[in-house]
């Protein structure tokens, strides 16, 4: 299935139904009276998380959804029927905003989570609810009201507990492969991953976490370069953020060290909040490398990076060291959890 993450969608409420206009008319009755019935009401449109889908691309097709309308009423004081509310499925994750205002309207982040985005219209009143005793036979009715209409941009962001960053070829798809049992594109060019892509990572019984693959990012992602800037979003909702690089690159004009200070500052000129997360930096392809390089490697970045952000070396192609991050990964999200359940101190 294509990979959509962004699709704009009409959405139009029910609009109500008339009153009606009618006099009750009876063999032997003399003087029936009004007797026109009020109209339904229109349905409302809401949109309703879920976890079946995981894509937009079904907005690419379906951009218009109304809702039903009410139907008019009818003699004998008979109300016509209300429209029924329309629930429009999106994946969890789905930021909605109206196209017109700018505004906010919602962040859906739970399953059947639901909020209303169109207001129905209003039913219409008949002829028998203007009777009063100086008018015996109204010939007043009032008309159902429209349905709101709006224009909405929908913007899926992924629901990952950790994301992957990095430089293309650095080995974060091989590295949730050999974590999870995704099974994203894996090939020895840049940009094989051309879409976000989620794994379950197990770490032992009733212990698990998300992970989020996206593209690659290059200098000037910040400035639209590349593919990464357009899905640095989906890593937004992450708590941790696991920096991949590439220690052993396949030419010898790379640094990795220069590689760790490009994509930290394309991070920061993206967004402050995804810069301000927890990074830690994971050398991949050890490998390649014999110990004494590698230690090398680290001593430099310890040196020359004023952060203390913990380091890992993994191979992700093998699986040294991957069981060792998903155990420090796990741990470090339960902590999390346990001190947000704590309650303040007063």
């Amino acid at each position: 299935m294509k990979f959509v993450d962004e699709a704009t969608i009409r959405v139009q409420a029910g609009n109500g139904g008339h009153g009606c206009l009618s006099f009750r008319r009876e063999k032997f009755v003399a003087k029936g009276g009004p007797d026109g019935g009020d109209g339904g009401h229109g349905g409302h449109v809401y949109l309703v998380a879920s976890d079946a889908v995981n894509t937009l691309v079904d907005f690419r097709v379906a951009r218009k959804h109304r809702a039903e309308s009410g139907q008019q009423g009818a003699g004998r004081n008979k109300t016509g029927r209300s429209g029924n509310d329309l629930d429009v499925i999106v994946p969890c994750g789905t930021v909605i905003h109206d196209v017109d205002t700018g505004e906010l309207i919602g962040d859906l982040t739970d399953h059947e989570q639901r909020i209303k985005v169109a207001d129905a219209g209003r039913a219409g009143l008949g002829n028998a609810r203007f009777k009063s005793s100086t008018n015996r036979a109204p010939r007043k009715i009032t008309n159902g009201t429209p349905g709101e209409a709006r224009h909405l941009r929908l913007e899926l962001k992924l629901l990952a507990d950790v994301g992957l960053v990095g430089l293309p070829n650095a080995g974060k798809s091989t590295l949730i492969r050999a974590m999870s049992a995704a099974k994203p594109k894996v090939a020895d060019y840049p940009f094989t991953t051309l879409h976000p892509n989620l794994g379950v990572v197990s770490v032992g019984q009733l212990q698990s976490f998300v992970m989020a693959d996206v593209p690659g990012l290059i200098e000037g992602a910040a400035d639209g370069a590349g593919l990464g800037l357009q899905f640095l979003k989906h890593l937004q909702r992450t708590r941790l953020l696991l920096h991949v690089v590439d220690v052993a690159p396949l030419d010898s004009v790379s640094d990795p060290f220069i590689d760790i200070q490009t994509i930290r500052q394309e991070i920061q000129k993206y967004s402050v909040e995804l810069a301000a997360l927890p990074c830690w930096l994971v050398l991949n392809k050890v490998d390649l490398l014999p110990d004494e390089d590698i230690d090398a490697v680290k001593q430099r970045i310890a040196d020359s990076l004023d952060s203390n952000d913990e380091l890992f070396e993994v191979s992700a192609i093998t699986g040294r060291g991957t069981e060792t991050l998903a155990q420090r990964i796990m741990q470090e999200l339960e902590v999390g959890n346990l001190e947000s359940q704590q309650p303040d101190e007063d």
